[in-house]
């Protein structure tokens, strides 16, 4: 080919760009994987189907809610480890002291808290504190004063900090946020944050239960945004909660859906099988009180809550408990507020001392400390060997991966890799994806004049996803099979990196195919980025019906070569470009229609003791490591067809060496060599090598 061929790809790929601009301006192209979205979640109703009329028909509905979600939490240690609690200092105050705690929740992970004690005889009811997304977490004035107006209204208060944020950081100053690609490392070990969350928060009930001045049987729990989902879900699953008081956090699952939450609030899968309604339904008949504000966000407000109350509402009527569950609305924002301090102490009263109405008590005199001055590890005192939120997923996925064996020889490969390519397909990468190999209705022409060609093609993945692909075909003789090389990529920095490689393998005479995979350039959700996550609500929504984005990838691209195979009859090679190289090994493992694969520049480990950078949450599928392996393990998978590894990242996006690399792809390797194709793995840095991968036997 000559160079005038290569400038005219690169001028169909401009062209290209203004047909698909010109199409996004008839139709709102970046609703439509939104809509697409809401179509998989359940509705605002029972997800049980018909109407609950008794309690033995509620209480097996919600026995299935309780095994899913702790399905989605990857499960409890079944034995915990001991609390081993530390103080660290005491602070006196007029009306209570103020203890500085350590607790150990899972072996080697310690959970900062303050434990607020009132200056009383006697068991004391006691109120544990969760925080919502204050950079001083427990330390944050809102925390404080509800904390210091409980102790003096009678209450024992334990405070604590979330996995993650407050001292609980990467690194040790107030202020960390613990969601978007911190708290995505845990998504593929299968615990994800909200899970942990829960179980941090029994373990808190462990320690109050552990304390001589608590009465063990009245404990309630609160909390605001953030605190409010942790409140909501360990006040449904720890029945020893007796009064739970979640604020500004209930809504819909739905309203969820077209917005962006916290990581801390994702329940893998949730949106799928249940609805909120019936979380808060596992609360009966138990003391719920909800706070609800008319400032608030669509899914926190007002009439989303009450969708939800509704459906809650059935279970707590059935066990003849209806007063049990109340709403209060505020004329406030998103907030923990003076009166809303005060409707607690009235409810707790009533609901843990079983003294007065419910009605609000006032709110004490109180004197708040500075957030600094009250730390468990002032400044930079904290120990350099604490175990952080990343820290902990590595040695969770590490745990995981390490039970894989290298096989020793092709026999044993055989086995071990229908086994882990039917966990593949079971895990939630693949198991709701619709069959990718329905033909087309009307599959692309790949048919041309000697030279190039250039269109834009429509390719429908499913129902409601339409994916717009660049295609540009070299055909010297129409009798011929064409080979088609699809090159993926989801992020628009890489466009000259992809022009490149579009260019060299028109130039060895391949048809050349770029998919916009769904949510991905002008399908992208408007606002979808957030801080390191630049598909953050793309990403989630896709957690939440349990539909990852990475098995909605993989999807899109099984489809299109099922179109382009139907037309082409050639070989199909798949070149991820960046964050796209995890889509393109996923398809490749399952998928043998594609004869060659490579990566650039791509992930290199789901295995991050860092968070997360210049990667994208769609890449995380729920128990990814736990299920199936690490990405050298999916890569195993492709043997014996050519694959080329071209420069690979770690999960902090630093490129590695390429002593680094082969390390990281070591398990690949072996898998390789066994089969005696060891020429077809080509693992290295630098620019990939069109022509010789194209061209590998």
């Amino acid at each position: 080919m000559t160079s005038q061929h290569g400038s005219r790809w690169a001028l169909a790929l401009g062209l290209w760009i203004c047909l698909s601009c010109a199409a996004t301006a008839q139709q709102p192209a970046n609703q439509a994987y939104l809509e697409f979205i809401r179509g998989s979640a359940q509705r605002d109703v029972a997800a049980g189907g018909a109407p609950l009329t008794n309690l033995a028909d509620a209480d097996r509905r919600l026995a299935v809610v309780r095994k899913k979600l702790l399905e989605a939490w990857g499960g409890f240690p079944e034995t915990p480890c001991d609390l081993a609690p530390q103080k660290l200092g005491e602070i006196d105050r007029d009306g209570y002291k103020l203890e500085k705690l350590l607790l150990q929740t899972y072996p080697g992970v310690w959970m900062t808290a303050h434990a607020y004690v009132p200056k009383k005889d006697g068991k004391l009811p006691a109120v544990l504190c969760v925080h919502g997304h204050w950079k001083e977490a427990k330390q944050a004035p809102q925390v404080q004063a509800r904390c210091i107006g409980l102790a003096k209204h009678g209450f024992f208060v334990l405070a604590v900090d979330a996995f993650g944020a407050g001292e609980r950081g990467v690194g040790k100053a107030l202020g960390e946020y613990h969601g978007e690609m911190t708290a995505a490392t845990l998504v593929s070990t299968g615990k994800p944050l909200s899970g942990i969350q829960v179980y941090e928060n029994m373990r808190a009930v462990d320690y109050l239960q552990s304390r001589p001045e608590v009465d063990p049987e009245n404990i309630g729990i609160t909390g605001a945004s953030g605190g409010g989902n942790q409140t909501m879900y360990a006040g449904a699953w720890d029945t020893r909660f007796k009064a739970v008081v979640p604020v500004c956090s209930v809504g819909t699952y739905n309203s969820y859906l077209g917005t962006a939450c916290c990581m801390c609030e994702v329940v893998p899968g949730a949106a799928s099988w249940c609805c909120e309604g019936e979380i808060l339904g596992l609360c009966a008949p138990r003391g719920l009180m909800i706070f609800s504000a008319t400032k608030d966000a669509n899914q926190f407000s007002v009439k989303e809550a009450r969708k939800s109350l509704a459906v809650a509402q059935t279970f707590f009527d059935l066990h003849n408990a209806p007063a049990a569950l109340q709403q209060t609305v505020f004329d406030w924002h998103h907030d923990y507020s003076q009166t809303m301090r005060e409707r607690l102490y009235g409810w707790m009263t009533l609901k843990l001392k079983g003294e007065g109405d419910g009605s609000p008590l006032p709110d004490p005199a109180m004197t708040l400390e500075d957030p600094e001055s009250i730390r468990c590890y002032p400044g930079e005192t904290r120990p350099n060997d604490w175990v952080t939120l990343p820290q902990f997923a590595a040695a969770e996925g590490e745990r995981y991966v390490g039970r894989i064996q290298v096989p020793y020889e092709v026999h044993a490969w055989d086995s071990q890799q229908q086994l882990m390519r039917e966990a593949l397909l079971r895990s939630c990468v693949f198991r709701n994806n619709p069959c990718p190999d329905e033909p087309p209705s009307s599959p692309p022409s790949l048919a041309s004049v000697d030279g190039i060609s250039h269109s834009v093609v429509s390719i429908e993945s499913e129902p409601g996803v339409t994916l717009e692909c660049g295609l540009a075909t070299v055909i010297r003789d129409p009798q011929m099979p064409v080979n088609v090389a699809i090159i993926v990529n989801l992020d628009p920095e890489n466009a000259e990196l992809v022009q490149r490689i579009g260019e060299a393998a028109s130039q060895q005479g391949w048809a050349v195919l770029e998919p916009h995979l769904r949510a991905t350039a002008q399908q992208s959700p408007a606002g979808d980025k957030i801080g390191h996550a630049p598909d953050h609500n793309s990403g989630q929504w896709g957690l939440w019906v349990d539909r990852p984005l990475l098995g909605q990838w993989t999807h899109d691209l099984q489809r299109t070569i099922t179109c382009t195979r139907s037309a082409s009859g050639g070989e199909v090679a798949v070149i991820g470009v960046g964050t796209a190289g995890p889509v393109v090994l996923s398809a490749a493992a399952v998928d043998q229609r594609i004869t060659r694969v490579a990566t650039v520049n791509s992930l290199a480990s789901y295995i991050s003791d860092v968070p997360f950078r210049g990667q994208r949450l769609g890449l995380m599928a729920p128990g990814l490591l736990r299920d199936v392996g690490d990405i050298e393990h999916i890569a195993a998978l492709i043997t014996p067809r050519p694959l080329t590894i071209a420069g690979g990242v770690k999960g902090e996006g630093v490129a590695l060496d390429e002593a680094g690399l082969k390390s990281a792809y070591g398990f690949t390797e072996k898998v390789y060599g066994l089969h005696g194709k060891p020429s077809t793995l080509t693992v290295r840095t630098g620019e990939l090598d069109v022509a010789e991968f194209l061209s590998t036997k």
